[in-house]
């Protein structure tokens, strides 16, 4: 068993995945069918989908969807609150679903990142000068967040469940530059590169002007892909579940009793998934 009960979850994930890829490319399916009914649906009902998975499928873990009006008390960035039924570990995991490319990692409305690096003179490099940095308070970050990406294409119609690894990050982390231009961006970023000069991560826009959710720590999963651990073993295709779009254009006119009577039926279908793989 690992120490990190995090890196425990996403290794067994990957394990599960892999011995039953049929049920995670079901669930990936239903998920990214809601962006039929809206761009941003898809989002919110990952948050709920994969605490259900885990809650049906994997024995040895349970979860609960934190829910969005817990919003205003949370401590943590959370979607959902995942349990080790084994040691009775408890951890706080966000979701998120991003298109392939730049994804956000923490937010740091604050800019305590930003403020932290730009104390700094010219470009930092040196292993003292880095361990200074992710020693300092403001990075305490890069030990204590889960994020769950659930990475997609739409036009291929595939998805990469990819963990970005921290420890690797800020172990080969060797220069961090600051860059104040590029790419149409009028806010300046900390940039991190290792020691051959390919890109890690960044520290996004401190300046009071700059949206405060888009503040903190971002990567790219096409530049900075060998960072990245691939929970479903790389791409996997989806397909739209159309009946499920008619499903919920009906449940939003019916009545609970109707509702009642459709999840007794989807449990069964469920049940029949989960005897077929033998869990």
């Amino acid at each position: 068993m690992t120490a990190n009960p995090y890196k425990e979850f996403t290794t067994r994930l990957k394990l599960f995945i892999g011995k039953n890829p049929d049920l995670i490319i079901t669930t990936l399916s239903n998920i990214f069918t809601m962006r039929l009914i809206g761009n941003k649906t898809h989002g919110d009902l990952a948050e709920i989908a994969i605490a259900e998975f885990i809650n049906q499928y994997m024995y040895d873990f349970s979860s609960i969807h934190v829910g969005k009006d817990l919003y205003r008390a949370k401590t943590k960035e959370e979607d959902i609150t995942i349990i080790n039924e084994i040691t009775q570990a408890r951890f706080p995991v966000s979701l998120k679903a991003y298109g392939d490319g730049p994804l956000q990692l923490s937010t740091d409305k604050t800019s305590q990142m930003f403020v932290c690096l730009s104390r700094e003179k010219g470009v930092i490099e040196g292993a003292a000068r880095i361990k200074a940095i992710f020693d300092d308070p403001a990075f305490a970050v890069f030990n204590d967040i889960n994020v769950l990406p659930l990475i997609y294409n739409e036009k291929k119609q595939q998805c990469n469940i990819l963990v970005f690894d921290y420890e690797a990050a800020k172990n080969q982390t060797a220069k961090i530059i600051r860059e104040d231009e590029g790419s149409g961006r009028k806010h300046p970023v900390f940039r991190f590169y290792n020691k051959s000069g390919e890109y890690i991560c960044e520290v996004r826009y401190g300046d009071a002007s700059a949206n405060a959710l888009q503040r903190g720590l971002w990567t790219n999963t096409k530049n900075a892909v060998g960072y990245f651990d691939s929970i479903t073993g790389g791409w996997i295709s989806y397909s739209h579940n159309l009946t499920l779009v008619k499903l919920f254009s009906h449940a939003l006119v019916g009545s609970e009793k109707g509702h009642a009577a459709a999840l007794e039926l989807v449990k069964a279908d469920i049940a029949k998934m989960r005897e077929a793989h033998g869990l």
